[in-house]
């Protein structure tokens, strides 16, 4: 891999891991659910009016709608919501690589020694970090954002079945799922009261960072990030440029420090890095560069990614990648 694709591949990664920064300053103003709709609304529009539809059939691009899309950053933003810290957030979601290989499994997918104790020890790592969240209320939103990378999981079994060789065609078409059916949530859960407080707020200092957030989601992390690493990936084996995407939590820890004065306690940093070890595990082995093998670490961390997840973004992804 030249070095200019490896500097490629570590910006996406810091592209991604920022985007919890602008996570965190679209929920200053914005009720999490409504967020998460204006976040693929922008996405959506783009992709109905200029994008082709991707060589998948429908149901897949639904179902990582469902998955990537919505259960993701529906868990995600209102884990963050409910306190969970920006840079924790960036780690934790990374629960999505041994979710994905459990899941896999479930239906079949050969479990190699090595990835299976990769998923033991992110578990143990999770299970770390989640031991230092004493009280209910700081639980609470690491649950929620574990759950995330539960959804995050569910997308990227979708775009392993789905098999695509226009990736960056099925994430844009994937952002139509969630709008509207994420609106209506919000109106019926959050309501049209904080709705409109947060619509016609905007003008303050908050309100004017809140939509840059949006805009560095939907378009730098998601459209950017993702766009590039998909480039990396069909020219580069998926076990070769999946693990740069364990830079994101790197990226999200740091930013959250120096941006936000997150400071995670010394056993934290502990879990953080075993979680890191876990997933390198799961995303080990060898690999041939198939467009399947392409698509699946994509739809793994992009984001997001993002988008990892569409971003996430993205986030994805990727050692599952997608945007956050």
């Amino acid at each position: 891999m030249p070095i200019r694709h490896r500097l490629l591949a570590v910006l996406v990664a810091v592209l991604w891991g920022l985007n919890f920064i602008a996570i965190h300053a679209s929920l200053e103003q914005f009720p999490p659910f409504f967020t998460v709709a204006l976040r693929w609304a922008p996405l959506a529009i783009a992709a109905v009016l200029f994008v082709p539809r991707p060589d998948v059939a429908w149901r897949w691009v639904v179902l990582y709608g469902l998955g990537f899309g919505m259960l993701q950053f529906t868990f995600l933003y209102w884990g963050m919501a409910a306190g969970m810290p920006a840079g924790l957030a960036s780690l934790v979601l990374q629960s999505s690589a041994p979710f994905t290989v459990v899941l896999g499994a479930m239906l079949g997918e050969h479990l190699s020694a090595r990835r299976g104790l990769g998923v033991l020890v992110a578990m143990l790592g999770l299970g770390i970090v989640g031991s230092q969240r004493g009280d209910v209320s700081a639980v609470w939103p690491f649950v929620l954002t574990v759950l995330g990378g539960l959804g995050w999981a569910f997308g990227n079994l979708a775009v392993r079945r789905a098999r695509s060789s226009q990736p960056v065609r099925l994430t844009m078409w994937m952002s139509v799922v969630p709008p509207v059916p994420m609106l209506l949530l919000s109106l019926v859960v959050e309501g049209p009261s904080r709705i409109g407080d947060s619509l016609t707020s905007l003008g303050t200092s908050v309100g004017g960072t809140a939509i840059a957030g949006l805009l560095y989601t939907s378009l730098v992390a998601t459209v950017v990030g993702t766009g590039i690493w998909s480039w990396l990936m069909a020219r580069h084996p998926a076990g070769t440029v999946a693990p740069f995407s364990m830079l994101v939590p790197v990226t999200g820890l740091t930013a959250a420090w120096l941006v936000l004065g997150e400071r995670p306690s010394p056993v934290e940093w502990f879990g953080c890095a075993v979680v890191v070890v876990g997933v390198l595990l799961t995303a080990g082995g060898r690999h041939t560069p198939q467009v399947a093998d392409a698509t699946q670490s994509r739809g793994n961390d992009a984001s997001t990614s993002s988008s990892r997840s569409l971003a996430s973004g993205s986030a994805i992804v990727a050692r599952t990648p997608s945007v956050p």
